[in-house]
């Protein structure tokens, strides 16, 4: 699958390419110096016609280039507020407040200086988008903030709910796309801070009533479509046509020494088959990840192209639905685990950008890795495949088999259908290796593939699926990776460290994993476990994490088939200067981000 499907869960809208207006990607003509930088996001393709506004879902702005941040997150599995400089050039933390010191030397690209009254606007914007507190019951749980105060003119504080103890606000804060109040102000009304701090009342009528205020703002700034792109980035969006958005080097910037290219040009691509189109003719400077056989991998890296890999904190898992049998027993949960090849499955769904499990634990392995113990990894089952385990777990649950197939308790033969969605190529190969190991030991398997991700979604929350693939692990934050699996989905809702639990018809519960595990002896409940992990430091969390790992790791909610590594290219035809292996925090982020912190370079 492309990086886009892996890491917002959509499917690229098919779109006719463009031709390239007036430059190429070796070109070097123009004022200012500097080549052409060519590549994708892979987040965003083009939407032709689509506002240059970064709130649209539709959004012709790109991250890290032309749309802004506070900072840029390092993806540190261990601290979730470790992040690059962006707008801010640094930041203070106490228990109730951020303060914000600013570039000093940051402007819009019209000209016009960074100031305070952009971040409260920003702020104002981002609790319209879905992210406003629901009253105080709620605290901890979204983008809590309650004011932002100018300190000077390079220094806001942006102040947190009083009684909040939300230890992502750090991390939310430095995260929101800051945009100027010059273009967006206009769109607020006077009393947007009265009806924010409505909305965080305790009064719970109100406090809804605010909310919904909110989100109805919030859609009024979402089609507001901009005359032209004003970036406080190293970039502006210039032009867009159908197959490709040009943004060019912003002079105002406030690094804009360390920007060598003079242009960004970004490709739309309707799939990976382009991308590799675009590596194997040498026409992208950089290409983010993508699902990759191994013998088109012969040709990009024959194109000159060095494959730089870093951690991808994204596993692909087969997950179940525990509320239909034989699925809600443990022991038909492992005998699976032992009958699939974890190797050999990887070795055809993701042959490049994929490494086959060691063991599941709901975490990745560079994450697990951090996480447990010696002893703790050592204790891990890795079900490697052994059918005779496997047989044996199967009878002991009840399952007998005659004439060389699998038939559950009450006689009735078992089959499984196991789902998986268009677009996602690695699932779809790889379902087939699955299903011939499964059918050859007596359970006939087929796949089936559901026409796009946001049907996958609505039916498997509906628990239309017994069995399905799944994006799990979902990091670097073991509170996000854990989530995934005893959170929303398995019908657990979080206020705080306090949950609530549902299961049913129409509850979102379509994992439906008991409410109570038991590991070594003791009990545990992974969905309060869960939530407790979002209001621990992390030294606090290692005790919860560890508990969580090993009680997934014996009772399979589901099966970790590979991890992802977050495989990209890059070339020094046209440039020097690239992250390499290692700088994992940095490959993570786009390569506006790399250019704003020195690296990337012309020849």
């Amino acid at each position: 699958m492309n990086r886009l499907t892996q890491l917002s869960a959509s499917i690229v809208t098919l779109a006719l390419l463009g031709a390239l207006s007036a430059c190429s990607s070796g070109s070097s003509s123009g004022s200012g110096g500097g080549a052409v930088f060519t590549t994708i996001d892979a987040n965003n393709p083009i939407t032709a016609g689509a506002p240059m506004n970064p709130f649209n879902a539709s959004t012709n702005t790109f991250i890290g280039y032309d749309t802004m941040q506070l900072g840029f997150s390092k993806n540190n599995a261990l601290d979730a507020n470790d992040f690059y400089p962006g707008l801010a050039k640094s930041w203070t933390v106490s228990p109730t407040a951020l303060t914000i010191h600013l570039q000093p030397n940051a402007k819009w690209s019209d000209g016009t200086p960074v100031t305070p009254q952009d971040i409260k606007t920003s702020m104002a914007i981002a609790l319209t988008q879905g992210s406003a507190v629901v009253g105080a019951a709620a605290l901890n749980q979204g983008l809590d903030v309650a004011a932002v105060k100018t300190i000077d003119p390079h220094t806001v504080e942006i102040d947190q709910v009083a009684g909040a103890d939300n230890l992502s606000f750090v991390r939310l804060v430095l995260g929101e796309t800051i945009v100027s109040d010059k273009v967006y102000g206009s769109l607020l009304p006077a009393d947007v801070w009265q009806t924010i701090a409505a909305s965080q009342g305790t009064d719970a009528k109100s406090a809804q009533a605010a909310v919904d205020k909110l989100n109805t703002l919030g859609k009024t700034v979402s089609a507001f479509a901009p005359k032209q792109d004003v970036s406080a980035g190293p970039f502006t969006v210039t032009r867009v046509n159908p197959g490709s958005a040009v943004l060019t080097r912003n002079k105002y910037f406030y690094d804009v020494a360390k920007i060598s290219p003079k242009e960004v040009v970004l490709r739309h691509f309707s799939g990976n088959e382009q991308i590799w189109g675009y590596m194997t003719g040498g026409e992208l400077d950089s290409a983010p990840y993508t699902s990759i056989p191994s013998n088109v991998l012969t040709r990009i890296k024959g194109a000159g192209y060095k494959e730089v890999d870093s951690t991808s904190y994204v596993d692909a898992s087969i997950a179940f639905n525990e509320s239909i049998a034989p699925y809600n027993s443990t022991a038909v949960r492992q005998a699976l685990a032992y009958v699939i090849d974890r190797q050999a499955v990887t070795k055809v769904g993701e042959p490049v950008g994929g490494t086959a499990s060691k063991a599941t634990t709901g975490l990745v392995q560079a994450a697990a890795d951090q996480w447990l113990t010696a002893d703790q990894s050592a204790a891990l089952n890795p079900y490697n495949p052994d059918q005779a385990k496997a047989t044996a777990l199967l009878q002991g649950a009840g399952l007998t088999k005659s004439g060389g197939t699998w038939r559950l308790p009450n006689g009735k033969p078992w089959t499984i259908t196991l789902q998986t969605v268009n677009g996602f190529s690695d699932w779809i190969a790889a379902s087939t290796v699955i299903a011939n190991e499964l059918t050859s030991f007596g359970i006939p398997t087929k796949p089936a593939v559901t026409a796009d991700f946001a049907t996958y979604q609505t039916e498997m929350a509906a628990g239309k699926y017994p069995v399905g693939w799944w994006l799990t692990a979902l990091g670097p934050q073991p509170s996000s990776a854990y989530q995934r699996l005893y959170g929303t989905g398995d019908g657990y809702t979080a206020i705080g460290a306090t949950t609530t639990h549902a299961s049913g018809s129409g509850s979102g519960n379509w994992l439906n994993t008991p409410t109570s595990y038991t590991v070594n002896g003791a009990s545990l409940d992974p969905g309060s476990l869960t939530a407790q992990l979002s209001t621990l430091e992390p030294a606090a969390q290692k005790p919860v994490v560890q508990q969580l790992a090993m009680a997934t790791n014996q009772e399979l909610p589901m099966i970790e088939i590979w991890d992802y590594t977050n495989v990209q290219f890059t070339t020094d035809k046209r440039f020097t200067d690239f992250p390499t292996q290692g700088q994992d925090g940095l490959l993570t982020n786009p390569p506006g981000v790399w250019m704003m912190q020195g690296y990337v370079k012309s020849k």
